[in-house]
């Protein structure tokens, strides 16, 4: 009997070990699955911090769902976690019109080039009433007075991106080496779904469908302009923007893209804080994404707003990165390809947006 209680226990213990030894072996997954999420927990953190970082809240997913399910028109929404493992979103690999959020790859382009040494911070730009384009640019009122102007290239970065000047953006791009420098920038850095348009001036002249004159750029002649095309011409060329935008971005190429920026992948240490710097002083779109963000937070952002035919607004865009007190980031990007919402309705849906997220960050 002693025996073979002798054998039992032998057992019993063989068992127990086995069932340990394989306790952290991934399960077997089928050929079409993702591959499982890895974490190499340390004691200091919790079982609930390290599962925020793999997945979102489902109350953030839900709300998310819902505010996109009720919005008129074609809104995409991507929201990444930075430092985390976890995306999701809406209509988020389809491409939306960037409007003036394509300024932050002229910037990253420049400052990609300064990287390498090939230009500086400090480098002059002359910018004459021949430079000047369409919608918003503050900068031509100082052109006309003067007739020409010269800025430096961190001058310039600083109106084209926290002011959003169209012409400070266009004198950035010839600086850079025009498009086909800023596409190859995106290339390079695998950026995925991210288009470049062929600047400012031809690219709002063609969704209009006109053709770009440089005379256009002075004053409200472009607006004038565009008021004797016939409406359904306008209408054939903004629906054939909007179903192939030549500047188009996906939203989650983008929050991937931001992601990137945020943990030092793309720039220098130096030319990564200079940007996110000026990004937080960022003056357009105060009422888009950043006024949900919770106070004691910080944001940086760009915005883009395209034209409008009728009671059709499209590319009303914004784009940031949100960080928590406790340092936690996301990626959150909301682009409205087309839309017949109110502006204040526009607005109400993107703070909804980041005062979800910010609700359900788990600090």
């Amino acid at each position: 009997m002693r025996h073979f209680r002798h054998i039992w226990i032998l057992l019993l213990t063989v068992t127990l070990t086995a069932c340990a030894s394989t306790s952290n072996r991934p399960l077997a997954q089928p050929n079409n699955a993702s591959p499982p999420v890895y974490q190499n927990r340390s004691p200091s953190v919790s079982p609930r911090a390290d599962n925020a970082r793999e997945q979102p809240n489902p109350a953030l997913v839900r709300e998310i769902d819902e505010l996109w399910r009720t919005f008129p028109g074609k809104t995409g929404i991507a929201i990444k976690r930075i430092d985390g493992e976890w995306e999701f979103g809406h209509r988020a690999d389809e491409y939306f019109p960037q409007q003036s959020v394509s300024k932050l790859w002229v910037a990253m382009t420049l400052l990609d080039k300064i990287d390498q040494g090939h230009a500086s911070l400090s480098d002059s730009i002359r910018i004459g009433k021949e430079d000047l384009t369409v919608f918003h640019q503050p900068m031509a009122v100082e052109v006309e007075r003067e007739g020409a102007v010269v800025k430096s290239v961190y001058t310039l970065l600083e109106k084209a991106l926290a002011s959003s000047d169209n012409t400070a953006n266009d004198a950035l791009l010839r600086h850079a080496g025009g498009p086909d420098a800023v596409r190859s920038f995106i290339a390079k850095n695998s950026l995925g779904k991210i288009r470049f348009g062929p600047g400012e001036r031809l690219l709002q002249s063609g969704i209009a469908g006109m053709e770009w004159r440089q005379n256009l750029s002075y004053r409200r002649t472009f607006y004038a302009a565009r008021a004797k095309i016939p409406v359904e011409q306008r209408r054939q060329s903004l629906n054939a923007y909007l179903a192939d935008p030549v500047d188009g971005a996906s939203p989650m190429a983008i929050a991937r893209a931001l992601d990137k920026l945020a943990r030092g992948e793309l720039l220098s240490a130096n030319s990564t804080k200079l940007l996110q710097a000026i990004l937080k002083r960022t003056h357009s779109g105060p009422n888009r994404l950043k006024a949900g963000v919770p106070a004691g937070w910080e944001f940086l952002h760009k915005t883009g707003t395209g034209q409008v035919l009728g009671s059709i607004a499209t590319g009303y865009n914004d784009i940031g990165i949100m960080t928590a007190p406790d340092g936690t980031r996301y990626a959150v990007v909301v682009l409205l390809g087309d839309t017949t919402a109110s502006i204040p309705e526009r607005m109400r849906l993107m703070q909804a947006v980041t005062r979800a997220v910010g609700r359900y960050h788990p600090g």
